[in-house]
């Protein structure tokens, strides 16, 4: 499966990924799937709820949040396909917390943030069986 992602979207979510720098930040991926692929076509940044003093490594957001969200997406006549968050100084690879919290079907794009700054960022999907996650091919593309 591939991710499409144009530049200005991946800005984006880079500026917001800094802000909550050092702590862990995300949020929602809106777009359309046409047979192997999914372009993300909006996104929005979601506030961390975790407890403050372990956000630095956990994000969480409301039920409330995921409601209304689903709703907004509709009103685009967009779907929701995903979810966007940080990885500060660690690799944006999934971790046993992300796996054990993610939904199949689902595309999650990590960054990470190293020293406040972010410099990668990476596709995944998880396994039906919920083992592991499938690497992505992420597209960046000009507007």
């Amino acid at each position: 499966m591939a991710v499409n992602l144009s530049q200005s979207l991946q800005a984006q979510i880079f500026q917001q990924m800094e802000g909550t720098y050092p702590n862990e930040g995300g949020g929602f991926l809106f777009g359309e799937i046409a047979g192997d692929a999914v372009t993300i076509r909006a996104i929005t940044q979601v506030e961390n709820v975790f407890a403050a003093e372990e956000q630095y490594h956990r994000y969480a957001m409301t039920p409330q949040d995921w409601m209304r969200l689903e709703d907004d997406a509709e009103a685009r006549g967009l779907s929701l396909v995903g979810y966007y968050h940080s990885h500060p100084d660690s690799p944006a690879v999934p971790s046993v917390y992300d796996r054990d919290h993610a939904l199949p079907n689902f595309i999650y794009i990590i960054t990470q943030v190293q020293e406040g700054v972010a410099i990668a960022m990476h596709a995944w999907r998880l396994h039906d069986d919920r083992s592991d996650f499938d690497p992505l091919t992420l597209h960046i593309s000009p507007e």
